[in-house]
C-alpha cells in the first residue's frame, strides 16, 4: 500500500489549483481573474512509527498525524479488529521497555 494511512485509510486525493491575477472588489479593484486551471494532489502526512500491539508484540506501523495526535489505534491483529491506546515502542535496552509496558497496560 503505497501512500496510506494503514489506520484509518486516508490516501492520496486531487484537486485543482487555480490561478488568479486583479485586485479583489471588496478593495476597490474590478475583481480577481482565473488566468490558469492545473490538477494538483493533497497528500496525507504520513509517519511510520513503532508501536506495542495488544498481544504484547511491536510492528512499524504507517499511520497518519491526526491518528497520532488522536491517541487511538484500530488495527487489525490477530484476524479482528482491535482498539486500543497509541502507545509507542521506546528505544534503547530491554529494562526501558519493560518501565515503558508497565505505565502502559495493554
Amino acid at each position: 500500500m503505497g501512500r496510506q494511512c494503514e489506520v484509518s485509510g486516508k490516501k492520496t486525493s486531487f484537486g485543482n489549483h487555480i490561478t488568479t491575477r486583479g485586485k479583489a472588489k471588496y478593495l476597490g479593484g474590478v475583481g480577481k481573474k482565473t488566468t490558469g486551471i492545473s490538477r494538483r494532489t493533497f497528500e496525507p502526512n504520513l509517519q511510520r512509527i513503532h508501536v506495542w500491539l495488544p498481544n504484547g508484540k511491536t510492528a512499524w506501523v504507517r499511520v497518519a498525524t491526526s491518528v497520532i495526535r488522536s491517541g487511538k489505534l484500530t488495527l487489525e491483529v490477530d484476524g479482528k479488529m482491535q482498539t486500543f491506546p497509541l502507545v509507542k515502542a521506546s528505544k534503547g535496552s530491554a529494562k526501558a521497555r519493560e518501565q515503558m509496558k508497565n505505565l502502559f497496560p495493554i
